[in-house]
């Protein structure tokens, strides 16, 4: 990394040590669908050192555009054709321009406060850093009995498969480099994408660290998680990646990796958008 600049204000780092922001660009992706209700909650608590906000709308019927381009003007809205939340963020990450990319979920159960301990992570050089809410000072108060037996389950058996110690696996908070995720060439559909992103990480040796967060009820609305089901493809993920062929990254450099050009604004995005398209409104 190389030299940083400090803020007009004086100091870059808070009493803790945790740089007020990042030196890098920071590209956040949101994936919605009829989130107008949560949204404003949460665009209005992303962090000054967001650089880029990406909205990913699953055709909504009700305001969420809207409300996100009434706070943030220069919210970049992706038309997202495929269902799936792991299709709504492949489309974001595609996207996205920033050196540092994190994953926020729409419905106010993420604190968007926390994106600086992310970056933070970033900063010391970690490629992913994953929220988990079994460490530390993290914590949920939305998880149900079931889902937290399924998820200590599920989170056992990659832990075993992939010889590693992390506390959370099926959490969707996490910030990454762009440069080290791309050739890992991530495809889930559904909410399995969380898993696959992590583990396909640990699995291709990509320096991966835990950070504490907090999980918060949805601010309104239901979720459209089913427990069954979802942990049935969270399970086939984990088996599918661990039979997976891994990438070679000596043969890819970090600093060699070449990363594809955002699209121009107002253009559709190409295929690697899976038939979503990007449109800029000003």
């Amino acid at each position: 990394m190389g030299p940083t600049m400090p803020s007009p204000g004086g100091d870059d780092r808070t009493p803790h040590g945790v740089p007020l922001r990042s030196f890098r660009r920071v590209s956040v992706v949101i994936p919605a669908k009829n989130e107008e209700r949560n949204l404003s909650w949460v665009m209005r608590r992303l962090p000054i050192e967001v650089d880029e906000v990406i909205l990913v709308d699953g055709n909504s019927s009700d305001r969420t555009i809207e409300v996100a381009l009434s706070i943030r003007a220069d919210t970049v809205v992706v038309n997202d054709r495929v269902p799936g939340k792991g299709a709504a963020l492949r489309a974001g990450f595609a996207a996205a321009t920033g050196e540092y990319v994190v994953m926020l979920d729409a419905d106010g159960s993420m604190d968007p406060i926390e994106i600086k301990a992310f970056t933070a992570a970033l900063d010391a050089g970690h490629d992913l850093v994953k929220g988990s809410r079994f460490l530390g000072n993290g914590g949920t108060s939305d998880i149900s009995p079931l889902r937290q037996v399924g998820n200590a389950a599920l989170r056992t058996m990659a832990n075993v498969l992939f010889r590693t110690r992390q506390t959370d696996l099926c959490y969707g908070y996490a910030a990454f480099r762009r440069e080290a995720i791309i050739p890992l060439a991530l495809d889930a559909q559904g909410f399995e994408i969380e898993s696959q992103l992590f583990l396909r990480a640990i699995a291709n040796g990509l320096s991966v660290t835990e950070i504490p967060s907090f999980e918060a009820p949805r601010i309104s609305g239901t979720s459209n998680l089913h427990t069954f089901r979802d942990g049935w493809r969270v399970f086939r993920s984990i088996m599918h990646e661990w039979s997976r062929p891994k990438v070679d990254r000596r043969k890819v450099p970090r600093r060699e990796i070449s990363i594809p050009e955002a699209p121009p604004f107002g253009e559709l995005v190409t295929s690697a958008m899976m038939g979503a398209s990007i449109d800029t409104i000003e």
